[in-house]
């Protein structure tokens, strides 16, 4: 009598977690907390905003470059090995931040932190969803990006206590210590649990066709000389400089206007929770209604959210506006996460991905190096935030709706080729 087999587990789902894992911890603790070590640092070390902001430029600029190789990177290295020395290197950017006393440590740091983070984070997990999975990878990629939320939501409660410790005016020091030791643990799960790809059909999911299924594409030389190609970097140039300019500022610009930073930190837990069950709906609603209308819902929440910000002050209505941001301005940012692989996908397919991909997100940080330091120097300009953040509102308006063109475009071109075969 033959004894029936077990079914292995698909491998799939277990490269998703460890994913999700590193995005919890990488994302929620090294990025999602930024904004709360602005004030503490800059006041405990007497630094202007603008100039301890040169520290998130190097950052965002480290990681454009990194990204600019990650085709050749990925194909030469493998994702398991990137995710170890990312690791590393956000071991040592956070051990950098815990003793430094000046700007210039700080911008060594940020180059370290935005070496790890691109190993880290959104390349190499858009990589390894299109390796493991071929169905609704909108719906995967949501899911793994939305714990970045829950690792925001949970470290901004973890490092609060400790950066503003009414005993220590460097408590900050402490919080980049403890910081340090949740990544080495995490560090050691994950490379533990990673693989680069499928040994085989059967640890891959791809069980069937999907709805929003990826097509052959073009080169990456093909893509060079297409207009589209350079209008989507810009929007996705300015999509990044403002979404993280403003996510560098908006802790800041709350306490400038008299909120309290208890109340301050329940904001950033619930735009961390929030993010959470946005970048699963993003990713749903991709696999649902195409990328034409989940773009232009994103778009629409971060016109609404950075009004809302601006108008906010120390009021009870102007706490109902914080509020209403930090819940809102969620659903705006997988514009920079969980949309950038799948704008890949849709416009450029799959023929060149990887290197298309690193070129997507290295111009989404290259908007990143500018955003923080051009609204911390209107800052130290004019007093204020809200003078800019207007303005942003209504650059993003134009955003949206410059993408809409560059989709009508892409979609041409993809109906060309498909006439053509």
């Amino acid at each position: 009598m033959q004894v029936p087999s077990r079914r292995k587990p698909n491998y799939a789902f277990i490269v998703a977690a460890s994913c999700f894992i590193m995005i919890f911890v990488c994302l929620g603790f090294c990025s999602g907390t930024k904004s709360l070590f602005l004030a503490a640092i800059t006041e405990a070390l007497d630094i202007k905003r603008s100039l301890f902001s040169i520290n998130d430029s190097c950052r965002y600029i480290t990681t454009a470059v990194v990204n600019l190789f990650f085709g050749t990177l990925i194909t030469r290295f493998g994702a398991k090995k990137l995710i170890g020395a990312g690791f590393l290197s956000l071991i040592i950017s956070m051990l950098i931040y815990s003793f430094a006393g000046n700007v210039v440590v700080f911008c060594i740091g940020g180059c370290f932190l935005g070496m790890g983070l691109s190993w880290t984070t959104t390349a190499i997990v858009g990589y390894l969803v299109n390796r493991w999975f071929t169905e609704n990878r909108g719906t995967i990629m949501g899911i793994i990006l939305s714990a970045n939320g829950l690792g925001g939501a949970l470290a901004s409660q973890v490092v609060t206590p400790f950066i503003y410790s009414d005993a220590n005016l460097f408590g900050y020091r402490s919080a980049y210590l403890v910081i340090t030791g949740i990544l080495f643990i995490t560090g050691i799960i994950v490379m533990c649990t990673i693989k680069d790809a499928p040994a085989d059909r059967s640890e891959g999911l791809t069980k069937k066709k999907p709805k929003n299924k990826s097509w052959s594409g073009i080169s990456f030389r093909t893509a060079l000389h297409k207009p589209y190609f350079y209008i989507a970097c810009i929007c996705i140039f300015l999509t990044g400089m403002t979404l993280q300019g403003i996510s560098g500022i908006s802790s800041a610009h709350m306490k400038d206007v008299g909120l309290d930073a208890s109340f301050i930190a329940i904001i950033v837990s619930a735009h961390s929770l929030a993010l959470t069950g946005f970048k699963l709906l993003t990713g749903v609603l991709y696999d649902k209604l195409g990328l034409k209308r989940t773009l232009l819902i994103c778009y629409s929440a971060a016109v609404i959210s950075i009004t809302l910000l601006a108008l906010v002050t120390a009021s009870a209505a102007g706490n109902v506006m914080a509020i209403i941001y930090g819940i809102l301005s969620s659903l705006a940012m997988p514009l920079e996460t969980i949309m950038l692989p799948l704008i890949a996908t849709d416009l450029f397919g799959e023929t060149d991905y990887s290197k298309l991909l690193g070129i997507v997100l290295s111009i989404n940080t290259s908007g990143y190096a500018l955003g923080a330091p051009l609204l911390n120097l209107i800052y130290d300009i004019s007093g204020t935030y809200q003078y800019a953040l207007f303005f942003l509102a209504a650059l993003f308006i134009l955003i949206a709706c410059v993408f809409m063109l560059v989709l009508h475009m892409a979609k041409k071109q993809r109906l060309a080729l498909s006439a053509e075969h």
